[in-house]
């Protein structure tokens, strides 16, 4: 580090110099590529070359040395291997370059990037690689480097240089034009702009004949996902000039490589006087991070896990009972979240246009039924999520907003939480209680997936490639069974179209369900962890204490299940033909499952997927009454991302027609219908049942009940119901609208079992009774 400039300049001569590493190709693939975009764009030439240098080959150099001293006095150690390639452009380009060269250095500069959260007064004035998500972007400035003055009487000309706090060559010995360093250390210019000469005469600013650079500051905060919990993101400012300017804008996940340094000056130019300096990064190099920004690790088990847990028919059933298994029932629903999770595909048509394959999904129900629970969970899965709240978020907070620095006083562009979570997961609770300009403000964003912002003489379009999950509850409190969906959710059609999913959760009044929620809550309290400390753990611990106690301990070092502590084994049932039924997937594996399958697989549709979909979204516009949901163009793209993701859960290739459009329709028909599959598909085994052994003539109710009593030998009174409760049901299917004395006076059976029948279907929310008619819901 005692070296004097020469020296270095040497040191890094051998270092480009070296056939080992081909840099001299280097330089003139970068000379020849400004060279072309001046050429095409002069507009766009910055008046430097950049040469990129990989972290990696500096610390492979001949000079073992060379590198750590590069990290600890980067500014000296850059404007040295800038000169060296100066010099070597000079044997390499006939006749040298005109233009000034600067050098960036790419890639981590440790082990790993930091975040802002790390930068501490011990790594002033050293090199430092930061990621994060850019916040807050300011507009371009051009800043004066040189001046040029004229006075009028004599017409001379004189000149002046100007540094700032933030030039990086503060601090160190001025270089003249031959690259000889010269005994003046260089300072920041003092005094205001000359207007005048030392005479007093007065001066006229030459700006053809000035020297500017590119000037922009940007705000990089810690990303969500990695900030501890409980405590507000980190934030650093990033200085960038030249061509680094416009590289980044709000959202943009950022990995870059500068220079930690802490300003003589304060934010209105004022020497500080309290010891406490503003810090910024000195911005070298700037690499924008995709959307694998997670950096999730999988390894070839994983992967081998992974396909061989693809193979099983009920892949779905696993993934949703997997997610948030402390939460008792909501099976159709877990399952949609794990769709959501694993989004379909996204499109972008050779026209411009943009299909969205985000899957948006909305909760609304009764108070007390782990919607919020459900929301948290899918966070924690999730690679990128953000959370927010209706009344703590506003329209420009979820999107982005105009602000005012306060130093500068510029307009600047700062991002909100949809585009935070650009190719991750929006998560809004309470959405009920967001204003209704607020709601407007997110239409944008949940369909064409961009905000485009036209305020204070700034128009700009960002992206907000996010899922929503939102939760809400009715109007009234409570879900009114007596209302149609619209008046309890209180949300305009066009907002309520944009949610692919709309889940209506009722606290059903069942004594044997309660019954089974506390046997599940209770369970969850009462687990006792291997280190002997109890109470209500999270979802996915797995103990092995708890697995010698199930007697399931043999070889689950590697294994990606584990025992859900919540699973009661039925009587009479076995696990001989699957070995894992009513166990979860451990969290991690989890993580890493949905993540390979939503990036590594993109189906595409078969011709029978297609018929299959037409077909049904035919059917389902046909069955559209004012007591169901519209059904629009938006409903048939939901139907094929639903299938697209069913198809990724499976990691094929193709979308099918069986099981995938047939799955993404049950769950489709359960949130448009609240129709249970499986109790559907046996009803209508049941009534061809009846239909194929009846006559011309329907037979009496009655009649058919006392044959099946007689039958039988059967007591139990919820036989009646159940015939009941279909013979309603097939009634108002075939009719829509039908009277409750016309169902009462054709069942043929008591007032006391058709009215339990009746209300059983009412709260199943199947039918809606009211003014003495009953519909189908």
């Amino acid at each position: 580090m005692g070296d004097s400039y020469r020296d270095l300049v040497q040191r890094y001569m051998a270092f480009v110099e070296n056939d080992r590493f081909q840099f001299g190709e280097r330089i003139r693939t970068s000379a020849s590529d400004y060279d072309a975009l001046k050429r095409e764009n002069p507009a766009a030439a910055t008046g430097c070359v950049r040469v990129v240098f990989d972290a990696v080959e500096l610390r492979s150099a001949d000079d073992a040395s060379l590198w750590r001293e590069f990290r600890l006095d980067p500014l000296r150690h850059l404007r040295a291997l800038e000169r060296a390639c100066v010099e070597a452009a000079e044997k390499e380009i006939p006749g040298g370059l005109k233009e000034e060269i600067k050098v960036s250095i790419k890639g981590p500069v440790d082990a790993a990037a930091s975040s802002p959260r790390d930068l501490t007064s011990s790594t002033l004035r050293q090199l430092v690689c930061v990621e994060g998500v850019a916040t807050k972007v300011s507009t371009i400035k051009p800043k004066v480097v040189k001046s040029v003055h004229y006075r009028p009487d004599n017409g001379s000309l004189t000149s002046r240089e100007h540094v700032d706090a933030t030039d990086p060559r503060l601090g160190l010995r001025d270089v003249d034009s031959s690259g000889q360093e010269i005994d003046r250390i260089v300072k920041i210019t003092t005094g205001i702009y000359p207007t005048k000469d030392k005479d007093g005469n007065p001066l006229e600013t030459e700006f053809g004949l000035s020297q500017y650079k590119d000037h922009q500051t940007i705000t990089l905060q810690e990303m969500p996902e990695k900030a501890p919990m409980g405590q507000l993101p980190r934030s650093v400012e990033l200085v960038m000039d030249h061509d680094l300017v416009d590289k980044v804008k709000p959202g943009d996940r950022v990995m870059i490589v500068g220079v930690y340094r802490a300003l003589a000056l304060g934010g209105q130019g004022q020497q500080s006087s309290s010891g406490v300096f503003r810090t910024v990064v000195l911005v070298n190099s700037v690499q924008i991070l995709g959307r694998d920004a997670s950096q999730m690790d999988i390894r070839t088990e994983d992967i081998r896990n992974i396909r061989a847990l693809a193979d099983r028919p009920d892949i779905l059933s696993v993934l949703g009972r997997s997610i948030c298994p402390s939460i008792h029932g909501h099976a159709v629903i877990k399952k949609a979240l794990a769709l959501q999770l694993l989004s379909g595909v996204e499109k972008n048509l050779e026209n411009g246009t943009h299909l969205r394959g985000d899957i948006n999904i909305l909760m609304v129900g009764d108070p007390s039924t782990a919607k919020s629970q459900l929301l948290r969970s899918a966070m924690t899965i999730a690679p990128l999520a953000v959370s927010t709240t209706g009344k703590g978020s506003s329209g420009v907070g979820l999107t982005a907003a105009v602000t005012s620095d306060p130093e500068t006083r510029e307009r600047r562009l700062e991002a909100g939480a949809m585009v935070l979570a650009d190719r991750g997961l929006v998560c809004i609770d309470e959405f009920d209680k967001m204003g209704e300009n607020d709601r407007v403000a997110i239409h944008e964003a949940m369909e064409q997936q961009t905000v485009t912002i036209s305020k204070a003489g700034i128009h700009a379009s960002l992206n907000a490639r996010c899922s929503v999950l939102a939760a809400a509850n009715p109007v009234y409190g409570q879900y009114d069974r007596h209302r149609r969906i619209q008046e309890n959710i209180g949300l305009p059609d066009s907002l309520l179209s944009r949610f692919d999913l709309l889940f209506v959760v009722l606290d059903q009044m069942d004594p044997e369900t309660d019954r089974r929620i506390a046997s599940h809550v209770i369970r969850g309290h009462r687990y006792r962890s291997g280190r002997g400390t109890s109470g209500h753990d999270s979802d996915y611990d797995d103990d092995e204490d708890e697995d010698d106690f199930f007697g399931r301990s043999e070889e689950r070092v590697h294994s990606v299940w584990q025992r859900d502590r919540h699973y009661v084994e039925e009587e009479g049932s076995s696990q001989d033909e699957d070995a894992h039924d009513g166990d979860v997937l451990q969290h991690d594996f989890l993580r890493k499952y949905l993540y390979f399958a939503k990036h590594r697989i993109e189906p595409n549709l078969t011709e029978d997927a297609r018929e299959f979909i037409a077909h049904r979204y035919a059917e389902m516009r046909a069955r559209q009454d004012e007591r169901t949901l519209p059904i629009t163009a938006r409903s048939l793209e939901t139907v094929i991302r639903l299938a697209t993701a069913h198809a990724k859960a499976r990691l094929s290739e193709t979308v099918e027609s069986e099981p995938d459009c047939s799955a993404a329709m049950d769950i489709l028909g359960f949130a448009l219908y609240h129709e249970n599959v499986s109790r559907k598909r046996t009803r209508e085994a049941y009534t061809d049942e009846t239909r194929n052994e009846s006559s011309e003539n329907e037979p009496n109710l009655r009649a058919r009940v006392s044959d099946d009593e007689n039958d039988t030998q059967s007591t139990d009174k919820q036989d009646p119901i159940h015939s009941v409760k279909d013979y309603i049901w097939e009634r108002i299917e075939e009719q829509e609208t039908v009277s409750v004395e016309d169902l009462e006076e054709n069942a043929g059976v008591e007032q006391e079992i058709f009215q339990q029948a009746l209300t059983q279907l009412i709260d199943e929310s199947r039918i809606l009774v009211s003014d003495g008619m009953a519909w189908r819901l």
